[in-house]
């Protein structure tokens, strides 16, 4: 693929994701468009220093899909192949489960996905981090900012050895997130 038809696909899947996210809003209290999200995630993996790679940008872009919305795997394949699916697939959550045990299955499972799922779950907690610094959830006290934390900590130690940009980042973001939450 040239270089122009990569950023056509990026720019496809982005519009896709704007469109599957639409009536969504984040949690925090400035309740920020969901899409923000999921273009936050492509461009921290973008800049990795695994590189641009298109399919791993996409899916940091559909990351959610599965998981939040109505898009579904066969669509996703259909429209941006079955590379993007799965990996999509993979950073996806069982929403049928308790909110515990998918938790707990992201802390149990993430060592053992493949490495462009570890970045994009790198990515993705970093930015939950940044976002809850920024705009926390109005019923989120101290002590459950800083449970989140701790399990995002958790996460991302079974990322460790995939990415160093992407983990000095997620580092960096802990660090400032810890000192708001902790203190």
């Amino acid at each position: 693929m040239n270089g122009s038809n990569e950023v056509s696909e990026v720019l496809r899947a982005m519009r896709y994701a704007a469109g599957r996210h639409a009536s969504q809003r984040r949690k925090g209290v400035a309740a920020e468009p969901y899409v923000n999200h999921v273009v936050e995630v492509a461009e921290r993996v973008a800049r990795s220093s695994h590189g641009p790679e298109v399919d791993l940008v996409i899916g940091a872009l559909l990351h959610d899909i599965i998981e939040d919305t109505e898009g579904s795997y066969d669509e996703i394949a259909g429209l941006f192949g079955f590379g993007v699916a799965d990996l999509v697939q993979e950073v996806s959550d069982d929403k049928s489960l308790p909110k515990a045990e998918r938790k707990r299955l992201q802390v149990e499972t993430t060592p053992h996905k493949s490495a462009n799922a570890r970045r994009i779950k790198l990515a993705d907690k970093a930015a939950n981090l940044a976002a809850l610094m920024e705009s926390p959830p109005a019923d989120w006290d101290r002590a459950r900012l800083a449970e989140y934390v701790d399990w995002a900590k958790a996460v991302a130690e079974g990322c460790r050895g995939v990415d160093p940009a992407l983990e000095a980042e997620f580092d960096a973001v802990c660090a400032r997130a810890d000192s708001a939450f902790k203190a």
